[in-house]
């Protein structure tokens, strides 16, 4: 008898991340699981090699790390143009995000930033996983993030009037003179050097931390034009305590989102998320320079070479609408598909909500299915099927063919190439 066709898709089992920023509640509420009483801050899905997502084929056999299903058949698992283009490696990596407080502040730099930094710290023999080590690899990091409920972030300078009002009325000896620089300089100028003064030069006390988080609370507590900003970075100082990346977390724009709405973070932007949860695709990459927040090392030169010191408000992102492919092929009435504008050409983002009738789903390149809401169901060209509850994911090969897709009132976000 002839070996039955394997099914294009296969369920994941995903490692979570316990870093002690995240919620303890937010994953297993999604996923259907009893909380361990620990932090579940990230569920990651994709073929990192530090926390691989376990495929699982069935057929009696064990799930294996993704990584190294795609190391074995690059062609097969990811399809050879994807291979043309990234390597052979799944060039995205997919999470959901579940932060109780802030997590650290932090840019990613730009491609030729990382291959020129890599190479420095090879050259200069500093181990990859030494505590200074910077550029862990060549790559870039963008990412976007798409909020599943209420959602906090910080993301890029703020316009420089806005951040000077903030700064008078906090009324802190160790801010006024930076609110009256930034009405008399170019921010450009102003900024860097403010943060070098507090991560470098001064790196302010216990008490002067002290006296800015009073303030904040002060401020929160009168209602105004900074009270809710003020209220995330009293926040912060409550939760890093000391810490004179509080600072230059003044100097970035308090974002609120909703559910839908998305950020997407490039190269050079300071940012950090403050609470909520949210499904967050990035490219495949560990570069990141911290700049507060943190415990862990901060190079404050390779810090400001890379960071973008524009000023403006953040996009606040939505998806748009995208043609479908129905089951008998013709085009898509309305179509089910909402795709996250993004220009990252390793990654990108969509929505799907199904119907009750089948809706086909290409499958030109690598990808990853994630329910968030309902009960959806795919359905291969030989009939094999697969269920996705809230937290579950698949994992989908491109062989080409079509796979329909049906669960009318279901949410799933869907990750795959630019």
């Amino acid at each position: 008898m002839p070996t039955p066709a394997r099914p294009p898709f296969a369920p994941l089992l995903n490692p979570v991340r316990g870093y002690a920023w995240g919620s303890i509640t937010a994953i297993p509420a999604l996923t259907g699981t009893p909380p361990t009483g620990e932090p579940q801050a990230e569920l990651w899905m994709g073929a990192h090699p530090s926390a691989p997502s376990l495929r699982d084929d069935g057929a009696g056999a064990d799930p294996r790390p993704l990584d190294r299903l795609i190391a074995e058949d690059p062609d097969g698992e990811l399809g050879p143009d994807t291979v043309k283009r990234f390597g052979p490696r799944l060039p995205f990596l997919f999470k959901v995000l579940a932060a109780d407080r802030a997590l650290s502040l932090q840019v990613h730099p730009t491609r030729a930033q990382a291959e020129a930094g890599f190479a420095a710290e090879e050259a200069r023999g500093i181990p990859r996983d030494a505590p200074r080590r910077i550029f862990r690899d060549r790559g870039h990091k963008p990412e976007l993030i798409c909020a599943l409920g209420d959602f906090e972030a910080l993301c890029g300078f703020r316009p420089a009037p806005a951040t000077a009002g903030l700064l008078d009325a906090l009324a802190v000896p160790l801010l006024t003179p930076w609110a009256t620089a930034l009405r008399h300089r170019p921010a450009e100028e102003v900024l860097p050097a403010m943060l070098r003064h507090v991560l470098e030069d001064v790196r302010p006390g216990p008490a002067e931390l002290a006296t800015v988080g009073a303030a904040l609370r002060r401020v929160a507590a009168g209602g105004g034009p900074y009270a809710a900003a003020c209220a995330a970075y009293a926040r912060a100082a409550r939760d890093y305590p000391g810490d004179p990346g509080l600072v230059a977390a003044l100097l970035l724009n308090h974002v609120r989102l909703g559910a839908g709405q998305a950020l997407a973070l490039d190269a050079g932007v300071p940012h950090a998320y403050l609470h909520g949860l949210g499904v967050e695709l990035m490219a495949n990459s560990d570069n990141v320079l911290r700049c507060g927040l943190t415990a862990k090392h901060i190079d404050v030169d390779g810090l400001l070479a890379v960071t973008s010191f524009r000023t403006g408000e953040p996009p606040v992102l939505t998806a748009s609408p995208a043609a479908g492919l129905p089951a008998d092929g013709s085009p898509a009435r309305g179509g089910i598909e909402e795709i996250f504008p993004s220009p990252a050409e390793e990654f990108r983002l969509s929505r799907l909500r199904p119907t009750a009738a089948p809706t086909g789903i290409d499958l030109a390149a690598p990808q990853i299915l994630l329910c968030t809401a309902g009960r959806a169901r795919l359905r291969s060209a030989a009939g094999h099927t697969l269920d996705l509850r809230p937290g579950g994911s698949a994992y989908l090969r491109p062989t080409g063919e079509p796979v329909l897709l049906t669960g009318a009132g279901a949410e799933l976000f869907r990750a795959t190439t630019g």
